[in-house]
C-alpha cells in the first residue's frame, strides 16, 4: 500500500497548496449515486478545510468537457468517478492543475501519471473492493482525520455501485474496512435481513412490489399480486389501521414470507432469487426512524434517481446535510424515477421486437423509449430479471448529437469471464467512439453511422473473450 500512501500524501499536498494560495477549486463528478457521493465527500472535506470550491455533476467525461474546463475561471480541478482514459488530454489542457479520483479500469499508460489516483494502480479491484465514494473517502481522510465521520456516505456509494458482492451482500476489500469503521463509530448498523425496498417506511405489499433486485416476474411492480401473496401467507399486514413495514416482521414471519415467495417463483430459479432476497442490511444511525434515508440502499437509490432525472443537485445537497426542503424533493424524485422505470420495463416486456437473444448475450433496443441517462438503471433491472439469468445484457438507445449510447451488465448468475469494461472500450475505439467501466458493468458511446460496424465488433469480441477464458 506504499504507492497508495504516496498518492494520498500527494493529494493532501496539492489541496493544501490550493487552500494556502486561495485558489478556487472545481469538483466535477458523475451524476449517479457513486458520483454524487464521491463529489459530496470531497467537497465537504474541502469546505471544512477552508477551501473555496464548487461542485457540479455531468453525465459523462469528454473532450468537449475538457475544453470547457480549460476556459473555466477556477484554477484547480478535482474529478471524481470520471476521467479514466483522458489523462493525456487533461494534461494538455490544464497542465498539472488537476487530479482524478476514480475506481474504473484505466489504460496502462495512465499508471505512471501521479495526478490519476485510481484504485487499480494500487492493486485494488475497483469493480468490487472500492467505489469512487470509497476512494474519495480515502483522499478526504488524507486532508484531515476528522473526515472519518463521512464513512457512511462511502457505504452508500458502494451500495449504489452494487459492490455488495461478498457473501450475503457483504462488502470486501476497502469497502469492508470503511463499513467496519462506520459501524465502530456508530454511523451504520449492519444486520442480516430480508432485502425489501423501504424496510422502515413502506407497507409490506408496496415493499415487495417495489423490490426490483431481484426482479420477480409477476410480483415486481404488481402490488395487487403482492397483496394477494401476502394475504395467503397468513402474515399480519396491519397493526390496527396502520400498515406494517418490513422492519417490523418477526424472524418467524420472515421465514414464512420467504417460503411463500419460493412457492410462487419457478423451481429453476428459486434458490437464486431467495439468495438475492437475504443479505446484510446497512442502517444509517444518524437518520430518523421511518425516514426513507435510514436504509442505506434506499438512500443510494434516491441518489441515483436524482442524477438520472437531471436533479443531481438535490442529491448533493442531501449528502451535504440538507434535511429540510431537499429531503422532501428527494422523496418526490424517487417516486417519479420508479414510475419511469416501471413504464420502460413494461414496454420492453410487451414490445418483444426490441429484444434479441444472441445466446451469449441479450441485445436490447431502447431507442425512442429509454432516455440515455436511464440506460444504466434499465440494464441493471434487466440483469436482475430471473428470465435473463446467466446472460450478458447490452442495451442501446439514442444519445445526444447523433450518437448511440450503450449500457452493458452481467445478469444475476452470469458466469462469463468477459470483462465488459475492456469489451466496451475496445469495440468503441475501433469505431472512434469511447467506452469503459467495470468487468460486470460498462458503457460506450458511438456515432449513429457506426452502429452496424460496432455491433459486428461486439459480436466478434464477445466470442473471442469467451473462447479465450475457456481455453485458459
Amino acid at each position: 500500500m506504499a504507492k497508495l500512501d504516496q498518492a494520498l500524501s500527494y493529494f493532501h499536498d496539492r489541496v493544501s497548496d490550493c487552500i494556502k494560495s486561495g485558489k478556487d477549486i472545481s469538483v466535477i463528478t458523475h451524476l449517479d449515486c457513486d458520483g454524487i457521493t464521491s463529489g459530496s465527500i470531497v467537497t465537504k472535506s474541502l469546505i471544512r478545510s477552508g477551501a473555496k470550491c464548487t461542485v457540479r455533476t455531468v453525465n459523462e467525461f469528454s473532450k468537449n468537457l475538457i475544453e470547457k474546463m480549460k476556459s473555466d475561471s477556477r484554477q484547480f480541478h478535482i474529478i471524481t468517478d470520471l476521467g479514466g482514459g483522458f489523462a493525456k488530454d487533461i494534461d494538455n489542457a490544464l497542465d498539472d492543475n488537476w487530479i482524478v479520483v476514480d475506481h474504473h479500469q484505466i489504460p496502462q499508460e495512465e499508471f505512471d501519471n501521479q495526478r490519476v489516483i485510481n484504485a487499480w494502480k494500487y492493486d485494488i479491484d475497483g469493480g468490487k473492493d472500492v467505489s469512487a465514494g470509497g476512494m474519495a473517502y480515502l483522499v478526504s481522510n488524507a486532508i484531515h482525520k476528522e473526515n472519518t465521520d463521512l464513512a457512511w456516505i462511502a457505504v452508500v456509494a458502494a451500495l449504489g455501485d452494487r459492490q455488495d458482492q461478498g457473501e450475503k451482500k457483504s462488502f470486501t476489500g476497502i469497502n469492508l474496512d470503511i463499513a467496519s469503521a462506520a459501524k465502530k463509530d456508530g454511523q451504520v448498523e449492519i444486520d442480516l435481513d430480508i432485502l425489501l425496498v423501504g424496510r422502515e417506511t413502506r407497507p409490506l405489499p408496496d415493499a415487495l412490489a417495489f423490490t426490483s433486485q431481484p426482479f420477480i416476474e409477476g410480483l415486481t411492480w404488481n402490488r395487487d399480486a403482492c397483496l394477494s401473496l401476502l394475504n395467503s401467507s397468513g402474515i399480519k399486514l396491519k397493526d390496527g389501521s396502520r400498515w406494517r413495514v418490513p422492519a417490523e416482521l418477526t424472524e418467524d414471519e420472515k421465514r414464512t414470507l420467504l417460503q411463500t415467495i419460493s412457492k410462487y417463483i419457478s423451481t429453476k430459479n428459486a434458490s437464486d432469487i431467495l439468495d438475492e432476497l437475504v443479505g446484510y442490511t446497512y442502517t444509517l444511525s444518524g437518520e430518523d426512524k421511518r425516514s426513507f434515508l435510514r436504509d442505506a440502499r434506499e438512500f443510494s437509490t434516491m441518489l441515483n434517481s436524482c442524477g438520472r432525472i437531471r436533479k443531481a443537485g438535490v442529491g448533493v445537497s442531501i449528502c451535504m446535510g440538507d434535511r429540510t426542503k431537499m429531503l422532501q424533493e428527494g422523496e418526490n424524485i424517487l417516486v417519479e424515477y420508479r414510475t419511469f422505470l416501471r413504464t420502460y420495463m413494461n414496454t420492453l416486456s410487451s414490445e418483444r421486437w426490441r429484444i434479441t437473444d444472441n445466446g451469449q448475450y441479450l441485445m436490447v433496443n431502447g431507442e425512442g423509449l429509454v432516455p440515455e441517462n436511464m440506460t444504466g438503471a434499465v440494464s441493471s433491472l434487466l440483469g436482475g430479471s430471473q428470465k435473463n439469468t446467466g446472460k450478458i445484457i447490452i442495451l442501446r438507445t439514442n444519445g445526444e448529437e447523433g450518437t448511440i449510447k450503450f449500457s452493458s451488465r452481467k445478469s444475476t448468475g452470469c458466469k462469463s469471464d468477459v470483462n465488459l469494461g475492456l469489451l466496451m472500450r475496445e469495440c468503441a475505439a475501433k469505431v472512434s467512439g469511447v467506452g469503459g467501466g467495470h468487468a460486470a458493468a460498462a458503457g460506450a458511446r458511438i456515432t449513429k453511422d457506426k452502429l452496424d460496424e460496432f455491433l459486428d465488433h461486439l459480436e466478434k469480441n464477445v466470442t473471442r473473450m469467451q473462447n479465450s477464458s475457456i481455453s485458459e
